[in-house]
């Protein structure tokens, strides 16, 4: 029996959306399963949400800059409550979805969060990456994998609608739609309009409504809008041939539909009102929370059963909130990593995973992959490292090691040429022999970590340390976001 180390890590997972911001503190175990001779392998064997905060909203600065004191505030008032204190927080996520997904709030966060946490992960989730998250944390990923279905999970908060299509576990297609419960404002609980926003203008000019900030409103003219809104989403999954309203809406491009999608799930602020059993009848119902969310939701059930998909109850509605992330510390043979010491040590390095299954058979291939995956997740090439996932070459032969090798500068050169370290994290047993590829390959010296023998997902954080043992180790710490089960 392999020798089982066991260490259990408090976590606490903050998402910050458009219009709510909530969090999850969670207690993790850890275990490392392999035996001494091995690379050691760490993995989640449980995990339980110790306290759940309330659902708070955003608290911003303007319309999309987040106030970050005030979200310092919301950290100290629910480790208050859970009776905690600073010291006895391990690690941590904070997740930037939506309009607040910006640069600037992300730094804020780092500056106005530090000392709550031993090391957090600040990400800030283009549309697309939110999808991802979302989906796995409504439970869609894992229920494609078991059910070996495809499902579509569509994200549906504040601002936008964010589509992860996933098969086999994995996300295979993406898209956001700016449509969502709060592009128009009302007084809570009452009928008169506060705000407009560019999208539900567009929408309005399409439905005929001619509504005016200001303007008290009834539930039958309220309605048209809402069921543009809803039949926009939902013609997303239909067609590739998509209408002008749901055009000028997309803020990515569209879902290729190369699946056929029958289940679908809906998690974000409306989930709760898809999923109910009667909708809305009131102004003071419809407005509850100061929008138009749950009437929304409501018409988007209809809109879906009509389309004849299938309402797939997701385990976690109210935003699938991610709830921490597990760390797992792993040492591994210098013997096999090609590195420069003076590129480290990095810290929370993205990952990404360009390859579904097979590594195609052609460089030009290989660097197309590469490309359509940094593209999809709107990976900045000026903002930071990214790490590429591999889990080898086709075979170990040179030839295929040295394709593979070409394929992965031509794909990361936009990437490269500012300067940018090419971090590979490679599953096979090559990183030396690749390292030294690309570097053959290459028209410049390059930094770069290539380290073989882990295995990491997409979206997973890695931190590589500086080598020890006069360079024979290099200490990578794995950080998996780990989502609602």
């Amino acid at each position: 029996m392999p020798e089982v180390n066991t260490q259990s890590i408090t976590s606490v997972g903050i998402d910050i959306g458009t219009t709510t911001t909530q969090l999850v503190i969670s207690r993790l175990t850890i275990e490392n399963t392999a035996s001494g001779t091995f690379v050691p392998r760490v993995e989640i064997t449980d995990k339980e949400v110790i306290h759940r905060s309330k659902i708070y909203f955003t608290p911003l600065l303007d319309r999309d800059l987040i106030n970050a004191v005030a979200v310092s505030k919301i950290v100290e008032t629910e480790y208050l409550a859970a009776g905690l204190t600073p010291e006895k927080i391990d690690t941590g996520a904070v997740i930037i979805t939506g309009e607040t997904a910006k640069k600037e709030n992300a730094k804020a966060i780092i500056d106005a969060l530090a000392g709550y946490a031993g090391d957090f992960v600040v990400a800030t989730a283009g549309a697309n990456l939110e999808g991802i998250y979302a989906g796995k944390g409504s439970g869609a990923a894992v229920f494609s994998a078991q059910r070996h279905q495809v499902v579509v999970n569509i994200d549906v908060g504040g601002g936008t609608s964010n589509y992860a299509m996933f098969h086999e576990g994995k996300a295979v297609e993406t898209t956001c739609l700016n449509v969502g419960g709060h592009l128009i404002e009302f007084e809570p609980q009452g009928d008169r309009i506060t705000y407009i926003s560019e999208p539900a203008k567009i929408a309005l000019l399409s439905s005929g409504q001619r509504l005016q900030v200001g303007e008290r409103v009834t539930l039958p003219q309220l309605r048209p809008v809402v069921k543009v809104m809803a039949a926009c989403i939902v013609e997303v999954l239909k067609t590739t041939m998509l209408s002008d309203l749901t055009r000028e809406l997309l803020m990515t491009p569209s879902l290729r539909l190369e699946h056929s999608i029958r289940k679908v799930m809906i998690s974000g602020g409306v989930a709760d009102y898809v999923y109910a059993q009667v909708g809305p009848v009131t102004m003071s119902e419809v407005t509850a929370f100061g929008d138009f969310g749950p009437l929304l939701g409501w018409e988007l059930k209809v809109c879906l059963e009509n389309g004849g998909f299938v309402l797939e109850k997701p385990q976690e509605t109210v935003r699938a909130t991610v709830i921490g992330t597990g760390t797992q510390s792993v040492n591994l043979s210098g013997s096999t990593i090609h590195l420069q010491e003076k590129t480290l040590p990095l810290r929370n390095v993205m990952v990404i995973s360009p390859f579904l299954s097979t590594i195609p058979d052609s460089a030009q291939g290989i660097a197309e992959e590469i490309k359509q995956e940094m593209l999809r997740l709107q990976v900045k090439q000026s903002e930071g490292s990214v790490a590429l996932a591999i889990k080898g070459p086709r075979t170990m032969s040179f030839a295929n090691i040295n394709r593979l090798a070409q394929g992965v500068l031509l794909g990361m050169q936009e990437y490269l040429a500012q300067k940018n370290p090419l971090i590979i994290v490679i599953e096979a047993d090559c990183g030396k022999v690749l390292g030294q590829c690309i570097n053959a390959n290459a028209n410049r010296p390059l930094e770069m970590v290539c380290i073989d023998q882990l295995e990491v997902e997409d979206c997973d954080y890695i931190d590589i340390g500086k080598p020890l043992m006069a360079g024979r180790v290099v200490p990578v710490v794995l950080k998996t976001l780990v989502f609602n089960r």
